[in-house]
């Protein structure tokens, strides 16, 4: 599998980080095979583009012919994968493009919003720009990532998160563990789960990729991270208060939130 060529980069590298990562947690990841972590960035870039965009013609003609047989990763969700991988194939052997354009709208922009919101603010607190969003921007500046100038959209949306995640596999190994733990872990699943829950049969299938993908990341990369139920707060939305303690460190003031 390769990674689609017409993937948008929100992010480029800005710097470097003279930090020296903790590898500590990741040493069994790094030591997979090269053949491993390229799938694995392979499927986020893949995951990063269907989230971003609608496929065009050359895309969904791609997944059309995907062998998805051929495609797995260790662990004990690594069956899923594959059917996941089989249900957006033939999603796509029955989609056109024009067809596709108009399910990405309703399903993830809407007119005011999709009827799914993938912004990690929004599924950690309820609301767009908070705390979530600080947190992850303190990280990229770290990281040395800066966000495109044409990039509009806050950076803690799931298809970027996933793009930074494939830049980490291939430049920064020793720090996926970490970012996948504080941005990604505590929310990931459960945006894609409701995906998988909207009427369009592409984007359904595209959801059930991503919780596929991300479970089998949480259980390969030793996440120690529980899924706590959620709650509901007074705007109904799901709301998991430990999650949230998870990516906004007390360090974090409000008045850095830009």
């Amino acid at each position: 599998m390769t990674s689609p060529t017409s993937t948008p980069d929100d992010f480029a590298a800005g710097g470097t980080d003279d930090r020296a990562p903790d590898t500590t947690a990741a040493d069994s990841l790094i030591s997979h095979s090269e053949e491993q972590q390229a799938l694995r960035a392979d499927l986020y870039r893949l995951l990063a583009r269907l989230l971003r965009a609608a496929p065009d013609a050359e895309l969904i003609d791609f997944l059309a012919e995907l062998d998805h047989d051929a495609i797995s990763l260790p662990g004990a969700a690594e069956q899923q994968l594959p059917r996941a991988l089989a249900s957006l194939s033939l999603a796509a052997r029955v989609s056109d493009s024009r067809r596709l354009e108009d399910d990405f709208f309703q399903s993830l922009v809407g007119v005011v919003q999709g009827e799914v919101v993938p912004y990690a603010s929004w599924y950690l607190t309820g609301s767009l720009m908070e705390m979530p969003l600080v947190a992850l921007r303190q990280d990229l500046k770290r990281l040395g990532f800066e966000r495109q100038s044409d990039v509009h959209e806050p950076e803690d949306h799931l298809g970027a998160l996933c793009e930074v995640m494939a830049m980490l596999i291939d430049e920064v190994p020793g720090e996926q563990v970490n970012f996948f733990r504080r941005h990604v872990a505590s929310w990931g699943e459960r945006c894609c789960a409701d995906l998988a829950g909207r009427e369009s049969p592409f984007y359904a299938a595209v959801g059930y990729l991503g919780q596929a993908f991300l479970r089998a990341e949480r259980l390969n990369l030793g996440d120690s991270i529980p899924l706590h139920p959620a709650t509901e707060n007074n705007s109904g939305k799901q709301v998991t208060a430990e999650a949230v303690q998870l990516v906004t460190p007390a360090s974090v003031a409000p008045d850095a939130r830009q």
